[in-house]
């Protein structure tokens, strides 16, 4: 095939040009602000659900922005073949967010510690990251193996079965359930402002109050809660300046039943950073056909699983390469990767300034579930989009009907399978991984047009 190059008629800058200094943080902090709540919101959930000390939700919180800064550095610059050479960012991936909350359960209802269940969550994800290590050479065949209609089940399973976590937090989290506060008057107030917020900005003719709906609605919630007194902020006086990384300070273990699904949820995240990568292409008129192209997606899904696997070393969570800043390149027109140096630089000094986690993490469960809802629920209309470029014939509405049916079936009512041998328990625990594997079975394996 011939090279094909895109034109981007609003592109300023481009792949290979150097902005201005000014310009250059300008747009950089632009791109922090697209993805700043995307790469906190993991962690953040992930320690209220498993309810960790507020140390430890610091921590994990610090620990996602500096490996977010590190991702997008090695993504963006490229080094050797790992790296999409694009101005790609990196962050925390929500796909794993409920198998990662689903196996630290496990693992602390059968007598371990909070620590060591972090410890399995982290090796079985560094271990699991070696799929899009092995399958980027492959690219071509996975994307023609994993069809739209799989893509499509999957993300609709993600934002379905995530809806329980962000409808819990809009309550009062966890917690509020077992001091009676849950869905409070005020709990369900501070999530409506946030709510309101976001669609208000959202609805807005402005390309930037739109791209900033999220933060802004996480602000204006945060700021009626800190005048309502509700949040304090003397726990901030006892955070040190600097935060130190400790690589494995939750130790190292594998669940290797829970591979199968970590292994599957890294191969639809792999596709997804493929068509991340293909916008961002466009969008910075780089050719979308070709070798030069098949070189930046498979460098782009490498940088991925070394990301992943440096994330899990850090104790962070898998990483992938972020769709909203490509909005942010459309609205700027600015596509040079040299703005990445600024993005990644910021968001490592972000994560090893402990304050700015700390701000974070005193944010009430309320707020961040009424974004959360939000986002979840955009994740699962993406899904719906991407079905809806797929010929529903009666080949594809029975391989939807299984895979949603079996998906959100073992979501709602886990203990399904609580009489089955250990590894069928974790491989089938998390919804998306059941109703991913199971589409991709049936699309394999059923008789007609694919």
């Amino acid at each position: 095939m011939s090279n094909i190059e895109t034109s981007a008629p609003d592109l300023i800058y481009g792949l290979d040009d150097k902005p201005p200094l000014r310009q250059s943080i300008f747009v950089a902090l632009q791109h922090v602000l697209a993805v700043f709540v995307g790469i906190v919101t993991p962690p953040l959930l992930v320690s209220k659900a498993l309810n960790l000390d507020g140390a430890s939700e610091i921590f994990l919180v610090s620990m996602a922005l500096m490996i977010s800064g590190v991702g997008t550095l090695l993504q963006s610059r490229r080094i050797g073949p790992v790296g999409s050479g694009l101005l790609s960012i990196q962050g925390t991936s929500f796909v794993f967010l409920g198998p990662i909350i689903a196996l630290a359960k496990t693992c602390i209802s059968e007598g371990r510690s909070q620590a060591q269940a972090l410890g399995i969550v982290f090796g079985t994800c560094m271990l699991a990251a070696i799929v899009p290590l092995l399958i980027s050479p492959f690219i071509e065949i996975a994307s023609k193996v994993i069809t739209p209609l799989v893509t499509g089940v999957v993300v609709t399973l993600i934002g379905l079965t995530l809806v329980e976590v962000g409808i819990t937090s809009l309550g009062g989290g966890f917690d509020a359930r077992t001091t009676g506060s849950f869905g409070s008057l005020q709990n369900l107030g501070w999530a409506a402002i946030v709510i309101i917020l976001i669609v208000v900005l959202n609805s807005s003719k402005s390309e930037w109050l739109r791209l900033v709906s999220v933060v802004a609605g996480l602000a204006g919630g945060y700021v009626v809660a800190i005048i309502g007194g509700k949040i304090g902020f003397e726990q901030l006086h006892h955070l040190p300046w600097l935060i130190v990384p400790a690589p494995l300070h939750y130790g190292l273990g594998i669940r290797w039943t829970a591979l199968i699904p970590f292994g599957f949820l890294y191969v639809i995240t792999a596709i997804e950073s493929i068509g991340d990568l293909t916008a961002t292409s466009l969008l910075t008129s780089q050719p979308i056909t070709g070798p030069i192209y098949f070189k930046r997606l498979r460098g782009g899904v490498m940088a991925d699983g070394v990301s992943s696997m440096l994330a899990a070393l850090f104790n962070s969570f898998p990483s992938t390469t972020f769709a909203q800043n490509n909005g942010v390149i459309q609205l700027t027109g600015v596509g040079s990767r040299y703005i990445a140096l600024f993005v990644g630089g910021t968001l490592i000094l972000l994560g090893l300034c402990p304050m700015v986690a700390g701000v974070v993490q005193s944010m009430p469960q309320a707020v961040l579930g009424g974004a959360t809802l939000i986002m979840f629920g955009t994740v699962a209309v993406s899904g719906i989009k991407i079905l809806s470029g797929v010929e529903m014939d009666r080949r594809a509405s029975t391989i939807a009907a299984i895979s949603f049916g079996l998906g959100l079936g073992v979501t709602f009512v886990p203990d399904i399978i609580q009489g089955m041998p250990p590894i069928v328990k974790d491989t089938f625990s998390s919804g998306i991984a059941t109703g991913g594997m199971c589409a991709l079975f049936l699309n394999a394996v059923l008789p007609g047009k694919k």
